[in-house]
């Protein structure tokens, strides 16, 4: 069992957009040197996101050449420094076209990811938007998207919705309904509702990490700010939430201050024991 004398927690697990990442994309200095602090002190920082693989790595590589990083929500663990796969995670049989097929009911903007990228029934101001931000480029496959699914048969890792802010939780509430217990449905941004399979979540990779670490969930650490990052918050013993949070995470989560004030080195300076 991994623990140090002074660390209050040994590992320490934030999500990226919204917690590390900054307004205007950038991860500030502070956060970096306090990341910096804590893995010098013997912990293990680990970020966390729903983020595909090839757009998290080079935001990680940023502050870190090696350790692991988590994507696709906990579906895929990777190793930053090899890229060896620890965990890859995908939908079985037909539940990712099934997902699709309903979504294309309300002809909805549909992302399905593969381990290959992302592909997409459309092409508009959205999509631009998101390829900036996470520096990817979709594949437009057209529309059905269902019917380039059933040609491509590739193992899905995840299936996205972009969609206005103010439909998010209805369109989140109405496919838990309709997709049942089989799927993990959330949402990683005021746009976007994500669909997983089942268990497939960031407290599904507290647990794998907590394991693969050999430190026990009450000496883990984890910070967020959106509905997929509840999970996560559940599993480990430290719960922190910055002040740009969602409602449902503050009610249970210490809070700090938000992302744009560097909310996440406060986190840390109290995961590494030098503050309460």
């Amino acid at each position: 069992m991994r623990q140090t004398k002074t660390m209050k927690y040994d590992l320490f697990c934030s999500d990226f957009d919204g917690t590390l990442v900054r307004e205007d994309g950038t991860i500030s200095e502070r956060v970096k040197n306090e990341i910096a602090r804590y893995t010098a002190a013997g912990g293990i920082f680990t970020v966390v996101t729903g983020r595909m693989t090839s757009s998290i790595l080079p935001r990680v590589k940023e502050f870190a050449d090696e350790g692991i990083v988590v994507s696709y929500q906990g579906a895929v663990i990777s190793d930053i420094k090899t890229g060896k796969l620890l965990k890859n995670a995908s939908f079985t049989g037909d539940d990712a076209l099934n997902a699709v097929l309903l979504l294309e009911e309300e002809n909805h903007h549909i992302h399905v990811y593969t381990n290959e990228g992302l592909f997409v029934n459309r092409r508009d101001e959205m999509l631009e938007a998101y390829e900036k931000v996470c520096g990817v480029k979709g594949t437009v496959v057209g529309e059905p998207i269902s019917k380039w699914l059933k040609e491509k048969k590739s193992p899905v890792v995840k299936v996205l919705v972009m969609i206005e802010p103010e439909r998010r939780l209805a369109l989140k509430a109405a496919l838990e309904e309709k997709l049942g217990q089989k799927y993990f449905v959330t949402c990683s941004n005021d746009w976007l509702v994500e669909i997983m399979p089942e268990g497939q979540d960031k407290g599904g990779a507290i647990r794998f990490l907590s394991e693969y670490f050999d430190i026990p969930k009450e000496r883990i650490a984890a910070i967020g700010d959106q509905l997929n990052d509840l999970p996560m918050l559940r599993e480990a013993g430290g719960k922190f939430a910055v002040g740009n949070a969602q409602r449902e995470l503050k009610e249970f989560a210490v809070s700090v201050p938000t992302c744009e004030e560097d909310g996440a080195a406060f986190a840390l300076q109290i995961a590494r024991g030098e503050c309460q």
